[in-house]
């Protein structure tokens, strides 16, 4: 985020985080959705195609890739996860000073739509590809996801990282916690796209590493939606209802 410097006049001033508040047009939840998104899409591919076991596919056999899931009874889940992601990115506002947010917003967005209208060629052994399938449709399968990753680790290594407080002056505590998150985040989805690279050239499977990848960006956007403390003060009523609950039964 590049924003206007924050003010500190030690009384009226405006404290680092208001300043970043002030300009933040996507609100929490909207980046909390996209981090949810990614965490859950490989275990949910997972659990589906699972208990939607063929004959092809018997039940909880791990495939080679995330994408090969296509070919199976989560087919649902796989495109239907991927145009949610891409409209979440595409309605993604940052901040109203970074045009660079909205911009890879929709750049991310297209490359989802991408993987899901265009599905892997790469099919799990005695499933025929769709009469449709050529081999152009691989190639932009194959591009889009590592320019989906690529920009996943760009959102992590630069956007998320800036910030308004001056070169010099201690940053607040949330946000040097976000910023080591961010960059350890954005340091193993660049890892992973090379080793799924290296898989792809041997080959081997990359269902770990692009499930890994997946978990990582995910992991990004909801610290940057602040879901550690949406769940801390959910919790935290929970724990409030239960007491008064407690107290109301030893009354009794």
């Amino acid at each position: 985020m590049c924003a206007a410097p924050a003010i500190d006049s030690g009384g009226g001033g405006v404290s680092p985080e208001e300043s970043e508040q002030s300009l933040d047009l996507s609100t929490y939840a909207h980046r909390q959705l996209i981090g949810y998104l990614g965490l859950l899409l490989p275990v949910l591919l997972y659990g589906l195609a699972g208990v939607r076991g063929t004959a092809e596919l018997p039940a909880w056999k791990l495939l080679d890739s995330v994408s090969a899931y296509y070919y199976s009874g989560a087919v649902a889940v796989f495109v239907g996860v991927l145009f949610g992601l891409g409209f979440f990115l595409l309605t993604y506002q940052g901040y109203s000073d970074s045009r660079a947010d909205r911009r890879l917003g929709r750049f991310a967005a297209l490359c989802a739509f991408a993987i899901a209208i265009f599905p892997t060629g790469s099919a799990p052994d005695h499933i025929p590809r769709p009469e449709w399938w050529g081999g152009a449709a691989g190639s932009i399968h194959y591009i889009a996801a590592a320019l989906l990753f690529t920009s996943f680790a760009v959102f992590s290594l630069w956007l998320f990282r800036r910030t308004d407080v001056p070169e010099g002056e201690p940053l607040p505590p949330d946000k040097r916690f976000g910023n080591r998150v961010y960059a350890v985040c954005g340091t193993v989805i660049i890892a992973c796209i090379l080793w799924a690279g290296a898989s792809r050239i041997r080959p081997h499977p990359i269902f770990w590493p692009e499930t890994i990848a997946l978990w990582a960006f995910a992991l990004s956007w909801l610290v940057k939606g602040r879901a550690h403390h949406t769940l801390a003060s959910a919790a935290r009523r929970v724990k409030a209802t239960v007491q008064r609950a407690g107290r109301s039964s030893s009354a009794s």
